[in-house]
């Protein structure tokens, strides 16, 4: 039996205060199962959520945190097939991925392909499954069709624009800052502008009169508004964030004479639904796009397991530039 480090909470509350290192201890693999050594783990907001107890899921106390993120198979038990050691691999959500190494089913591990990055490969379970899901599963997009979303440069938001441009749809994200104008017309935004009174005006005149049938919101108030404004009569706008924490406000107008759409995602109980061929087909997908370069996420910064607090609150800022990551750079077993 050995020892290694994990991020536990016992009770919910502030995220740097609750969550805290400890020492567990693995045993060997039985049958069935893989010892998975961490190499990266990303910090998403839901995972904050779920410390907090705000989060739809919540565990048996004491918990070890983390729903996303990538390992190195170690060790293998009796009967395994399709992962062996060295392979990198993704984790389960139920896993608990901020943690030096565990042991896990090993029918529930993802091997990745050669040529995507380790860090990059911790990320594409939850913001670019996200992304994916939702430009495939609302409106059945053609060609050179228009989305227009929200919080483009967040982690979703730039999935979204550059899977829609592998894909050959067409992006009008909305922005707080324009410094990121440049940035996220770098990665393949069509347009970009800012997320302020004369958005829809905008909108209107970079779409040129097409119809845009498919929004995407993670802010809520003015401008979940604004993007329902910009969509076109039978239109669906897909809210999946609330950053403003103000509701939507949905117009009567819009429904009686537009007709329009209104609808939710979370993708944990759509993962849960979706069929084995399903989940292997966008899987693959991404992995395609991550291999060619032309899906990959910004990191901010990687912390070490022992700075979960600076680690958690620097996750919590605003402004950040790209995501913040637990790193694990060698081997727990060792």
């Amino acid at each position: 039996m050995n020892k290694v480090r994990a991020i536990i909470f016992h009770e919910h509350g502030v995220p740097e205060k609750v969550a805290r290192v400890e020492e567990i201890e693995i045993e060997p693999p039985k049958s069935g199962e893989a010892l998975v050594r961490m190499v990266a783990a990303p910090i998403h907001p839901s995972d904050l959520n779920l410390i907090e107890g705000k989060y739809p899921i919540h565990p048996v106390l004491p918990a070890i945190a983390g729903s996303e993120g990538a390992g190195v198979v170690e060790e293998i038990g009796e009967g395994v097939d399709g992962v062996a050691p060295g392979d990198v691999v993704l984790l389960p959500r139920s896993f608990g991925t901020w943690r030096e190494a565990g042991v896990v089913g090993a029918e529930e591990l993802v091997v990745v392909p050669h040529g995507i990055e380790p860090l990059q490969a911790a990320m594409l379970r939850v913001n670019p499954a996200t992304a994916f899901r939702m430009l495939r599963d609302f409106v059945e997009l053609q060609a050179g069709d228009f989305v227009v979303q929200n919080a483009g440069n967040s982690a979703v938001g730039r999935a979204v624009i550059q899977i829609a441009h592998a894909r050959g749809w067409r992006t009008i994200s909305l922005v707080r800052r324009a410094s990121l104008i440049d940035e996220l017309k770098a990665i393949g935004a069509d347009f970009v502008f800012l997320d302020d009174e004369d958005a829809a005006p905008r909108i209107e005149l970079a779409a040129g009169g097409a119809p845009v049938h498919l929004a995407l919101n993670a802010v809520g108030g003015e401008s979940a508004l604004r993007l329902s404004n910009a969509l076109a009569s039978g239109g669906t706008i897909v809210t999946y964030g609330a950053m403003s924490r103000r509701p939507l406000r949905i117009p009567n107008g819009l429904l009686i004479f537009k007709d329009l759409r209104f609808r939710g995602f979370w993708i944990t109980p759509r993962r849960q639904r979706a069929t084995s061929e399903e989940s292997t087909a966008m899987i693959d997908e991404l992995f395609t796009l991550a291999r060619r370069g032309v899906l990959r996420q910004p990191v901010e910064r990687v912390y070490a397991l022992d700075s979960v607090r600076e680690a958690i609150e620097h996750a919590g800022r605003s402004g950040r530039a790209g995501k913040i990551l637990f790193g694990f750079e060698t081997s727990a077993l060792a």
